[in-house]
């Protein structure tokens, strides 16, 4: 039986982190290889992925170099800049070696329609916009302003979204912004969540030692980043250590960024050092032992209109370990994990703290939720319950008789 992509040609464009490391463009990749479509990816080097070309299970990945990693605005727009002159420097080579009929654009940054609309005008291709983070949120969160900028990254989403002849969704939050704000066709916007593979998070036997000899470990995963609360959960840990006198709690952090330097100095700063480990970007096993470990997990990202409505990938990955969560009361957050969470008040690292001892004084409890969010994932966000409607979504580029968003095929070819 001849597969849904056979002889098609898809190019993933993506800027802000390496493939395969990134989890949900890799799953996305392998998904399309594995249902016939001819997969290459443009994206970034990054820590033990130098090489500037490779093929990996039969995806093809051309990387480049980028100049720095950015902070502030000067920053960004080199970055930016860097970025599109290689993906379009690539994307002319990836044509002449393999060719291509889909650009698939994840974003950020909201400027690759540049690239996909200059191949949609001049050759016809097919143009995907991957919709990843809200970037006027992003900037509001990064730089406390809607200014001229902001009004800009409004701009560029909306033509990313004119662009696109589909487009992809990442929540029902994420919908509601390309059919509001960016002004796409309802049937065109296919929501495709990030669910996790459980053949890579495996539930493992935990390792003590990363308790450094105290009863409880309490484990994060994600950025290291302004926006990601971290300086409010070293503040919660330091209420649960010395204020609560905790001293029976370890917390590890695991995870790259801009501010891990900075987040580093303020444990120093707090006093509470010895009761935090920073492991820095680490292998997957490395990730899956200190998360297996742990006794509760933390998802400390600010309450703000950006992460109100975004998914975090960490909240799908301590529920897919049964791990219980205790995170900010944010709209998607809340969406993703149910009753597998303790909600604190936005932005109280003494409502987190106390919210975390709760937990870590209830075992049974602790037991109830872990398993309450392994069987959702297990049962409803796994990624073979995203795949299909990704595989829909492709199939709408060519067919007007294609399932629309909602309705997705019965069966696809695993990857």
């Amino acid at each position: 039986m001849q597969r849904a992509g056979h002889g098609r040609r898809v190019l993933i464009l993506v800027e802000n982190l390496p493939s395969p490391f990134d989890r949900r463009v890799w799953q996305e990749a392998t998904t399309l290889h594995a249902n016939g479509y001819q997969v290459s990816i443009i994206c970034p080097t990054g820590k033990g992925h130098e090489s500037r070309y490779e093929e990996i299970d039969g995806i093809h990945i051309y990387r480049y170099k980028l100049p720095l990693e950015a902070e502030g605005a000067k920053g960004y727009a080199i970055e930016y800049s860097a970025a599109l002159f290689h993906t379009f420097r690539l994307a002319i080579k990836v044509m002449r070696e393999r060719g291509f009929d889909i650009i698939h654009a994840c974003n950020p940054p909201d400027l690759l329609f540049l690239i996909g609309g200059f191949f949609k005008l001049t050759m016809g291709k097919k143009f995907v916009f991957d919709h990843h983070d809200i970037n006027p949120e992003l900037y509001e969160a990064k730089f406390g302003r809607r200014d001229f900028f902001y009004k800009l990254m409004v701009l560029f989403e909306r033509w990313s979204f004119k662009t696109s002849d589909v487009s992809i969704a990442t929540n029902e939050s994420y919908k509601r912004i390309a059919i509001e704000r960016g002004g796409m066709d309802p049937d065109k916007v296919y929501v495709v969540r990030s669910g996790p593979k459980l053949d890579r998070l495996r539930v493992l036997p935990p390792v003590d030692a990363l308790k450094k000899g105290r009863r409880f470990l309490v484990g994060y995963v994600g950025v290291m980043g302004a926006q990601e609360g971290i300086d409010l959960l070293l503040e919660a840990a330091r209420y649960l250590i010395v204020d609560m006198k905790r001293t029976d709690v370890h917390f590890g952090l695991v995870g790259g960024g801009t501010s891990l330097d900075q987040m580093k100095a303020l444990a120093v700063k707090m006093g509470i050092a010895d009761y935090v480990t920073f492991t820095g970007r680490v292998p997957d096993q490395d990730l899956l032992e200190m998360l297996n470990t742990s006794d509760v997990c933390v998802n400390p990202d600010v309450a703000n209109d950006m992460n109100d409505k975004s998914t975090m990938n960490k909240i799908m990955e301590y529920m897919a370990l049964g791990k219980p969560i205790v995170q900010f009361d944010l709209v998607e957050g809340k969406v993703s994990a149910q009753e597998a969470s303790l909600y604190a008040a936005k932005n109280d690292p003494v409502d987190m703290a106390r919210k975390i001892a709760e937990l870590l004084d209830d075992p049974v409890r602790r037991e109830r939720m872990g398993a309450y969010g392994r069987n959702r994932v297990v049962n409803e966000l796994e990624w073979e319950y995203e795949a299909p409607k990704l595989l829909a979504a492709y199939e709408r580029l060519y067919s007007a008789n294609a399932p629309l968003p909602g309705a997705v095929p019965p069966s696809y070819k695993g990857s």
